[in-house]
């Protein structure tokens, strides 16, 4: 193959590189080992070099929503400035509490990173071009978001102070209480396209409905993908589902005994973790990598897939700069009694619609108008209760006016 081949279907380095290795008298055990390494490292090295681009990037976009300027300073456009804080982050001092658990405090923020990179091996960024492709893809993403909860409950446990244990504390109950809305919405998906493997996800969605309009989920169920997205801005702990890091409440969460390397690895997470839930949301309801021509020129895959990740990353850093943070009650009580309640109507519907006909298309139609229905009835159901706690405040306070109240 010539590289022009190469530049057209990068799927295909790794068969011709494996071939290679065969080729040089290699037996097939020691070929299948290089080319696992050699995955590993790219995967991790993509993952770990994208936290520099990627906090400079919400810097500069809360900045320009905040009418502030942003790192303007160091390098041009405030380029360098995230490299100016790692080379001071590895130069301060690595403390440990006294009295702290220091195998589990050394732990922590290794689990936290290691979250990522396992996550990151199953994100399809183009056709055939994946890390692995398991047949339970979604499933294995969702066992591995709850190491983020045990590293983080380990931390503030670890840490020997009272408010970085408070911090775990919250970690554990926001994350896996959003963990179920969040998983019933995939469950939708999963019901809809008959996969778990996030690869045959992105390919189920290539199909056109009625001959000519997008089969990508979001269309088919835009309900599920709206609660997916809530879900995702609390599973990425960023506001106004940020509780575990209110300072006036409790010093920045359970990394608060944290310096140096160690305290770089949590943010390390936070930011590549919000790019990996914005790749999987894309997977499961932006079709992935499909988009036109990609069938003749696969290179095109990798660009529409990213430009949609970080369309809906920016999506992210948008409602994370403007939206104030909930307080603990009003985030799980719209947990419990919201988003959990929708959802599993929102996998009912889904899983009764994809049975009315033999044609999917109009199944989807079904589907769709029934998703827009239980929305708009939703928003009536939480308009109506927010108007009856306004009329309750302010019959509480009769003496008072209702922008008093």
């Amino acid at each position: 193959m010539n590289i022009f081949e190469f530049i057209r279907d990068p799927s295909q380095i790794g068969p011709w590189f494996h071939q290679l290795l065969l080729s040089a008298g290699m037996q097939e055990w020691v070929a299948n080992l290089i080319g696992d390494v050699i995955g590993v490292l790219l995967i991790v090295g993509a993952v770990l070099t994208s936290a520099i681009f990627l906090i400079w990037l919400e810097r500069k976009i809360a900045a320009r929503l905040q009418d502030r300027v942003g790192p303007n300073r160091a390098g041009p456009y405030g380029l360098l400035q995230t490299l100016a804080d790692i080379v001071k982050l590895l130069t301060k001092e690595d403390v440990t509490p006294d009295g702290a658990d220091r195998v589990s405090f050394n732990l922590a923020p290794a689990l936290m990173v290691m979250q990522i990179i396992m996550v990151a091996a199953i994100i399809p960024i183009s056709a055939g071009l994946i890390g692995a492709n398991l047949s339970v893809g979604l499933l294995y993403f969702i066992a591995m978001s709850g190491i983020a909860s045990i590293g983080a409950l380990m931390a503030g446990w670890a840490s020997n102070n009272k408010y970085a244990l408070l911090g775990g504390f919250r970690v554990v109950a926001q994350l896996l209480s959003y963990e179920i809305p969040l998983a019933f919405s995939l469950l939708a998906a999963v019901i809809w396209t008959g996969t778990m493997a996030t690869n045959n996800l992105a390919m189920q969605q290539g199909e056109l409905l009625f001959g000519f309009i997008p089969g990508w989920n979001i269309l088919v169920m835009p309900f599920a993908a709206l609660i997916f997205f809530i879900a995702t801005l609390a599973e990425g702990e960023r506001a106004p589902f940020d509780l575990l890091e209110a300072e006036s409440e409790i010093v920045a969460g359970p990394n608060i005994e944290y310096s140096g390397l160690k305290f770089a690895w949590f943010y390390l997470q936070f930011f590549v973790n919000s790019l990996l839930l914005a790749c999987i949301f894309t997977t499961v309801f932006l079709g992935g990598w499909q988009g036109p021509f990609v069938d003749q020129f696969p290179l095109l895959g990798i660009v529409y897939f990213f430009v949609k990740s970080l369309l809906v990353l920016l999506a992210l850093m948008w409602v994370r700069a403007t939206y104030p943070r909930l307080r603990i009650d009003q985030m799980m009580t719209f947990c419990w009694k919201v988003l959990v309640p929708v959802t599993l109507v929102v996998v009912l519907i889904v899983a009764i619609g994809a049975r009315i006909t033999p044609d999917r298309s109009i199944n989807a139609v079904i589907i769709s108008g029934a998703n827009i229905v239980a929305l708009l009835v939703t928003l009536g159901i939480i308009g109506r209760s927010l108007r009856r706690d306004v009329q309750r405040r302010k019959a509480a306070l009769p003496g008072r006016s209702t922008a008093q109240v």
